[in-house]
């Protein structure tokens, strides 16, 4: 269902697209700016990871420095059959995580030590296999081509408003109604953008419950998490990479208004989905993967 829904709201930002890039003129400006987009977009889908990484400090460690991290993780991989990731830590006391990386041949996972001293061993475990879902799922790529197009948007809307503010041969309508949708669109942009990202959440949360087998872990740490990020945030957390994270790090400022624009589903959604999962987890998945990994 998460998939469809994926994929009918890509759908909606093309067609947004393609609406304003021919109102705007035709398809020459439209092809600039999803070209300019798309060069800007290509950088940052192979170098995202390294950005991120560096803006946060994150250490990459081995087993020896993170030795029960480094457990949960190769225990996650090898049930995932994915390639092992590099693993970080960020120093800082605000417990949160994420994973990076454009596909899983080249993916990290990077979790706060306030995270580590917060959660157990399982409830890491839950964690660990949501971001691992994430990249199962090649979730950046899908955020790429979504902040690809809505930055397409956002650009082709500057030039409405340019052209109702100075006027332009190759507009067709009104200055005020340019104005209007130049401000109004690349909003309906964003909001759907982040409509892709909760979408992801909710799938890497059922990922998670599959993979262990416990969707009570990742239940029992988005509790602690939920409750830690409403009294900060994690340093130099910005909007533009809070959707990466397992909890928004702004969860605590939201207001009624802005949940149209949560990069995340509630805490209160999201506990409610994984308590459907349980009856998906058959005891006989529970056994086995205790068996496996005792």
């Amino acid at each position: 269902m998460e998939q469809i829904k994926t994929f009918l709201l890509l759908g909606s930002l093309s067609v947004l697209l393609v609406f304003i890039g021919g109102y705007l003129g035709g398809q020459g400006g439209m092809m600039i700016a999803l070209v300019m987009a798309g060069g800007m977009n290509f950088y940052a889908y192979y170098f995202s990871d390294t950005m991120i990484l560096k803006h946060y400090n994150a250490q990459e460690v081995d087993p020896r420095e993170a030795p029960m991290l480094y457990r949960v993780v190769e225990r996650l991989v090898e049930r995932a059959d994915i390639p092992m990731p590099k693993v970080y830590i960020i120093h800082d006391h605000i417990p949160n995580a994420f994973a990076t990386g454009r596909n899983p041949a080249h993916a990290a996972v990077a979790i706060t030590t306030g995270l580590l001293e917060l959660l157990s061993e399982d409830e890491v475990e839950g964690v660990m296999a949501h971001e691992l879902s994430h990249v199962r799922h090649r979730d950046i790529l899908v955020a790429t081509i979504a902040a690809t197009i809505a930055g397409a948007v956002a650009f082709i809307a500057n030039m409405l408003q340019f052209g109702a503010m100075f006027g332009s041969r190759n507009s067709r309508g009104n200055p005020i109604l340019m104005i209007v949708m130049a401000i109004l669109l690349p909003i309906a942009a964003t909001v759907i953008q982040m409509s892709i990202s909760r979408s992801r959440e909710f799938m890497a949360d059922a990922g998670a419950a599959h993979l262990t087998g416990h969707p009570e872990w990742l239940q029992n740490a988005l509790i602690k998490l939920s409750n830690y990020n409403a009294r900060g945030e994690v340093h130099g957390a910005t909007p533009e990479n809070a959707h990466m994270f397992i909890i928004s790090p702004f969860d605590g400022k939201n207001i009624s208004f802005a949940n149209l624009f949560r990069t995340h589903p509630t805490t209160e959604q999201r506990l409610e989905r994984l308590e459907a999962l349980k009856e998906e987890v058959s005891p006989r998945e529970n056994k086995l993967y205790e068996r496996h990994y005792s």
